[in-house]
């Protein structure tokens, strides 16, 4: 053999070589599988199965006009008889209790679960709170060993970058599994009526129509959340999703179970939260967080306490503030706006409670202020 050819067959073998090498390589990544990877699966193994899939008839239109899974409204033909939707749930107890959104089987007609096992029951509806858009719903005929309660986290502990995945329907694709981030706390969405829903959790996990009513789940398989709504100008996920936090569907769960309505606390004010305008006309320090106070319900809890509305110069939208009272805390559990406030009043207070406000009245005068919270005034539906 020449030393060309054999150069040339030693050059082959070394391809050869190489390629098994890469390829090997290759074959054993994808077997491989990280930590990460181990952890979802894992995750979507124990938890599946407390996961249901919710189809409900409805006669006529849904007077909510709200999406499973979305916050865009979807007009529905008037003589479509009847529609039909698609949620989400998970498993309360081992007595049958499911959660979903209220949005998912208002008007329902007739209800069906499915189960990850392949089981399927008729289910009615135990409680909804439209304020809140929760509701319990309840299987029928399904034994306590097919049944798989969740666990619950704290939500008050979740944090800004906190992995979290997400299970549900989305599009009717059934037991599907996303993943994201906790990309924001504290926000605001609106419930069913004129009231809003606080503390909500926000996340870029992909939340679609059908995700409705499904968990939001952090790294331990620990429920932080219920997918409600998404941000969206089409009604599909966009990035921006929302789930109300757990501590609040835990209480709004009791509730409806325990009695079949959930009450809330009222105090009886609108406004907002402070802006640099607000400092400004004041005079109150740069870092100054709170609610402006703009209106005093008459006859309400905060009106008898004597809390003050906002004054102005004018009517106009250039109109400067003259005087207000800033809440900065409530039980001296601070306040960074009304976002706060609602939450703190719907998870740790009810009806009858006394709280005490602490209060920056026209920029200088510091003081503590009593109230007595009542149930709220019944809400008009959205």
């Amino acid at each position: 053999m020449s030393l060309k050819s054999l150069s040339t067959r030693l050059a082959v073998m070394a391809g050869s070589v190489a390629m098994v090498a890469i390829f090997g390589s290759a074959l054993v990544g994808a077997q491989d599988a990280t930590a990460g990877d181990r952890t979802f699966a894992d995750i979507y193994d124990r938890i599946s199965p407390s996961v249901v899939a919710i189809s409900v008839e409805k006669a006529g239109t849904v007077s909510s006009g709200v999406v499973p899974g979305g916050n865009s409204p979807l007009p529905l033909p008037q003589d479509a008889q009847p529609q039909r939707g698609l949620g989400s749930g998970f498993v309360m107890s081992k007595d049958g209790y499911i959660i979903t959104n209220a949005h998912v089987v208002e008007g329902e007609t007739q209800m069906e679960v499915d189960f990850n096992d392949g089981t399927l029951a008729r289910a009615k509806v135990i409680g909804t709170d439209l304020d809140s858009d929760i509701a319990v719903i309840q299987v029928q005929d399904v034994p306590a060993e097919k049944l798989f309660p969740v666990t619950f986290a704290n939500s008050d502990d979740l944090y800004i970058g906190q992995s979290v995945l997400a299970i549900g329907s989305p599009f009717g694709e059934l037991w599907t599994l996303t993943t994201g981030i906790i990309s924001g706390r504290d926000r605001v969405i609106q419930g069913l009526t004129n009231y809003s829903i606080g503390g909500v959790i926000q996340t870029d996990a992909a939340i679609n129509p059908g995700n409705s009513g499904g968990p939001l789940l952090d790294l331990s398989g620990n429920v932080v959340g219920m997918n409600s709504q998404i941000a969206s100008s089409s009604g599909s996920g966009s990035g921006v999703g929302f789930a109300i936090p757990s501590n609040l569907i835990q209480r709004a769960a009791k509730d409806l179970i325990d009695k079949g309505y959930v009450e809330y606390s009222y105090l009886g004010i609108s406004g907002g939260d402070v802006t640099l305008n607000v400092i400004e006309a004041l005079k109150m320090p740069n870092d100054t967080r709170g609610v402006v106070v703009g209106d005093v319900s008459a006859g309400g809890p905060a009106d008898r306490a004597q809390l003050h509305a906002a004054q102005s110069d004018g009517t106009s939208p250039d109109a400067t503030l003259t005087s207000a009272d800033v809440i900065t805390a409530i039980n001296d559990h601070p306040l960074r706006g009304m976002a706060d406030l609602i939450s703190y009043l719907a998870s740790d207070t009810k009806p009858g409670d006394k709280v005490t406000l602490s209060v920056l009245r026209n920029g200088k005068d510091e003081m503590k202020i009593d109230v007595t919270l009542t149930p709220r005034p019944q809400a008009t539906q959205s």
